[in-house]
């Protein structure tokens, strides 16, 4: 039996007071209630550390968990119930923790409460997500307008080989030797490796404000909490809106090697970059890993000469087993994205001239039917079957780690997904190599959530 605290504890940060409304609406346990959704990403947080990629088994180890906001006249204050031991010292809780924990329910409550509710935020619009997506960083204090462009977004898998972790680190180590901040997904794996060998380098650098940001969503948070090194947290309210956040806040992109996820995230933004209103943007892209991972980027390159053409090979380098000119490479593409924006006084903070079409902004929510309704042929325009893959790769990720998607894989079965002959069969041949090399799940065998038709 898992050990648990009781404990009722302060907020870290800002958030301090709530209306009455907002509060009635996280203890509100309906549909249309926050409670479920609160619960399920504090659970998450205060079990950080533990290797879990999980949300459905950890609800079901600690079923008797609960959080509850306390108004008080000096504040807010939190009463959890039955919470992980883990997540205190001596019966006191760990202060990043507590951040965390702070920065979900700030998101959670500014999010439904400003941007879902009302008619301020036009969400079916691309200028209305694309403004919802900045007072959602602005809301968190993420945005630096006096700071120069500095923030790498790494991407790639929560479940990695211990020789790809250690190759993350070493980026991340030269990265921040160079004063470069990164931004992850916030998890484990390679969302945690580069923010580790950053903050060592950071420390050697004598760089006291080194910026560790984790952008997540609810379903992500609540299967793969924050690592510990995260020191800037913020929370999306869906997959789309947290793709553009990364594309928005960060002036270059590394990938490491992955699975669906990587797949999905390299999909969304080589879709993007293809659009004609970004030719001439600068944002460097940079594909990366160890020896071992030559093979795993050259499928990813293949499948992406087949599905978006010859082309798409000029918005990214691919570099093997070799950190040091990874990070050169990366410096140097900073430095041409500070002039860039510079001559076009552009803001460092916030990429506002980056065209992202309403394909790649259009929430998906991933059921059985819209995963067999998906178009996947090439007999459509590149960003739009770039679109279509990525909702595909969502999809996957949903089953295969989000409570919800899980629910739905248990009830009716794997999702199934249509496509042309020859793309399915690329498509099969890049699945199967991730289920092979371990990449779909932390631990255990891991049972495909999909068929392909």
């Amino acid at each position: 039996m898992a050990n648990t605290i009781s404990s009722i504890i302060s907020p870290e940060g800002s958030l301090e007071i709530l209306s009455q409304h907002e509060v009635n609406r996280l203890h509100d346990t309906s549909r249309s209630g926050l409670h479920g959704l609160l619960r399920s990403c504090a659970l998450a947080v205060l079990n950080s550390g533990n290797p879990t990629d999980d949300g459905l088994a950890l609800m079901e180890t600690y079923p008797d968990f609960d959080i509850e906001i306390i108004q008080q006249d000096r504040g807010v204050r939190l009463k959890l119930t039955n919470a992980p031991a883990e997540a205190f010292v001596d019966g006191k809780m760990i202060r990043g923790i507590r951040e965390h924990l702070s920065s979900v329910l700030r998101d959670i409550v500014y999010v439904y409460n400003e941007i879902q509710s009302g008619d301020r935020f036009d969400l079916t619009t691309g200028e209305g997500t694309t403004n919802a997506v900045f007072h959602i960083l602005r809301k968190a204090g993420t945005l630096h307008p006096s700071r120069d462009p500095s923030m790498v977004v790494c991407w790639g898998g929560h479940s990695i080989s211990r020789e790809e972790y250690d190759y993350t680190k070493h980026v991340g180590y030269h990265l921040g030797l160079r004063e470069l901040d990164i931004c992850t997904g916030c998890g484990p794996g390679a969302m945690k490796g580069p923010m580790k060998g950053a903050n060592v380098a950071h420390a050697k650098q004598r760089r006291a404000e080194g910026r560790y940001l984790g952008v997540s969503e609810p379903g992500i948070i609540a299967a793969e909490a924050p690592n510990p090194i995260v020191n800037e947290l913020v929370v999306m309210p869906d997959i789309e809106k947290r793709l553009e956040a990364f594309v928005r806040l960060g002036h270059g992109i590394i990938v490491f090697p992955g699975g669906v996820g990587t797949a999905e995230e390299i999909l969304y933004l080589l879709g993007i970059l293809l659009h004609p209103d970004n030719a001439d943007m600068e944002l460097p892209v940079i594909l990366t890993g160890p020896a071992d991972a030559a093979d795993y980027f050259k499928r990813i390159d293949e499948f992406l000469v087949y599905t978006l053409g010859e082309s798409v090979r000029r918005l990214y380098d691919i570099i093997i087993d070799d950190p040091v000119e990874v990070a050169r490479t990366m410096r140097k593409g900073i430095d041409s994205v500070t002039e860039y924006r510079r001559s076009r006084q552009d803001a460092f903070y916030y990429n506002w001239r980056l065209t992202v079409a309403r394909d790649f902004q259009a929430p998906f929510d991933p059921t059985h039917e819209a995963m067999a309704g998906l178009a996947l042929h090439r007999e459509q325009p590149v960003h739009e079957l770039a679109a279509n893959l990525r909702r595909a790769f969502s999809g996957i990720v949903a089953g295969n780690v989000k409570e919800r998607g899980i629910r739905l894989i248990e009830a009716h079965g794997p999702f199934r997904l249509n496509a042309e002959p020859e793309l399915m069969a690329r498509l099969d041949e890049l699945l199967n190599s991730f289920v092979a090399q371990g990449r779909m799940k932390l631990a255990g065998e891991y049972k495909p959530c999909y068929t392909l038709g």
